[in-house]
């Protein structure tokens, strides 16, 4: 497995968590919740590709 790919895994983990936190003080709904975490993955996925 990748040393990259696993950085990346334990950043996402890192930001659900950190974001969950942010998410209760501020409110956010379930819906916001998913497209943050979308972007997200997405952007981790091109700067991945990117490197590769």
């Amino acid at each position: 497995m990748d040393s990259g790919l696993i950085l990346l895994i334990f950043l996402a983990f890192l930001f659900a968590w950190g974001l969950n936190r942010v998410r209760r003080a501020v409110r956010m709904g379930p819906v916001a919740y998913m497209g943050v975490m979308i972007v997200f993955v997405i952007a981790m996925l091109a700067i991945w590709g990117q490197n590769r």
